[in-house]
């Protein structure tokens, strides 16, 4: 018994390791609620019966990777932008998803400031994907789907 307290650090994973592994679900969770990776670019609109509607966009489209934006139909009154919101990469090949920056009215240097240790980024990045697993679970709750999902006319900007 004394082995397995001694070593018992040993069974938990790493902190990069957590945070791979929350990359991991939320590409599964991504993938299973609106198929992205099926979806031609453009901009396209969840409406469900709880009246928050939701909008994605897909910005970019590689060989492995989607660039993606996760938002909810209406605008913040203080900063004028969609909120929440998240900018998103899907890496197809590896099935991971990382939310690389949300917008709480601020960019991200100016929460982090311009140098930010290591330890800092990494503590974000776990906040800002530890929000998008949730996120994400609650729209699938709410009966978000690639089902609902419904494609907007291209406009010219």
């Amino acid at each position: 018994m004394s082995a397995v307290l001694d070593n018992r650090n040993a069974l938990l994973p790493s902190r990069f390791g957590f945070l791979m592994g929350l990359y991991a679900e939320n590409y599964h969770r991504l993938a299973k609620l609106f198929a992205p990776q099926t979806l031609a670019p453009g901009r396209y609109r969840s409406v469900v019966d709880d009246g928050l509607n939701v909008r994605l966009q897909v910005q970019e489209r590689h060989p492995y990777t989607l660039e993606l934006e996760l938002t909810y139909d209406f605008v913040d009154a203080q900063t004028g932008q969609p909120s929440p919101s998240a900018q998103l990469r899907m890496y197809t090949d590896a099935h991971v998803a990382e939310a690389l920056h949300c917008h709480p009215g601020r960019h991200l240097w100016q929460v982090l400031g311009p140098f930010p240790p290591a330890h800092t980024v990494f503590q974000h990045r776990l906040r800002m994907n530890g929000f998008l697993s949730r996120w994400l679970e609650y729209l699938a709750e709410q009966g978000h789907s690639i089902g609902t999902l419904e494609r907007e006319p291209d406009t010219l900007a």
